[in-house]
């Protein structure tokens, strides 16, 4: 597949000839959030058109970022996902999301394309402390019509799409405003969780605690390195 260059050596020229054609950067912001099917990478991105998506696709895939893979059992159907290399990805584009907070929102933007698990990505870039490596654990979290979990690896929190694999420490449920307001510390989860915003479903409030202590959104203050 030909693609445009910049021919220029510099390494942010080299990695905006892989990743700068518009929709690229979103397809792998998808996958950061785990394997989709092509069905689902077309609906999370309205506006991009299937012939678009397979190009993208295509020319990720050709760049070592994306690779074709087949989802667990039972679904066992083909998807896609990121490689090692795009996965490398993940520390970049959530320190850029942090920076898109500052940003004022354009009035054209729906904010009904606002989504709890793009939030739940980027918040994941404030954890203050790296927690126990030896932790295989997962919160659940069921925001309005949204199903992700956060999954903790190698004491690092991740984003998911749909319901942990495993039961997590934690199932809860809140409406998008809820969860926004606790993103963005304007609530506590044991003030949410008084006042009936925040339902556990199962598992123990003190886990949601707990990611409240550890993903703190504070403008320009000092992140972790991301990996």
């Amino acid at each position: 597949m030909t693609t445009k260059t910049y021919g220029q050596m510099c390494s942010i020229a080299r990695s905006l000839d892989v990743l700068g054609e518009r929709w690229s950067l979103l397809v792998v912001r998808e996958l950061l959030l785990g394997p989709k099917r092509f069905k689902s990478l077309l609906a999370a991105l309205p506006g991009v058109g299937s012939n678009r998506l397979s190009d993208r696709l295509k020319g990720l895939e050709e760049a070592g970022v994306v690779r074709k893979t087949t989802l667990p059992a039972p679904a066992a159907v083909p998807a896609y996902e990121l490689t090692v290399q795009g996965e490398r990805l993940r520390g970049p584009l959530v320190s850029l999301a942090l920076w898109g907070l500052d940003l004022p929102v354009d009035e054209r933007i729906d904010p009904q394309t606002t989504r709890a698990d793009l939030i739940a990505m980027t918040l994941v870039g404030t954890q203050t402390k790296l927690l126990d490596p030896a932790r295989r654990e997962s919160f659940e979290f069921h925001v309005g019509d949204e199903v992700f979990h956060l999954e903790l690896r190698d004491g690092r929190l991740l984003a998911r799409s749909g319901p942990s694999p495993s039961d997590p420490v934690a199932r809860v449920a809140c409406d998008l405003q809820t969860f926004t307001d606790l993103a963005l510390r304007l609530l506590t989860p044991s003030q949410a969780i008084k006042d009936g915003r925040v339902t556990v479903l199962a598992g123990s409030r003190s886990a949601l605690t707990e990611l409240y202590r550890v993903l703190v959104y504070v403008p320009d203050a000092p992140l972790m390195s991301p990996v």
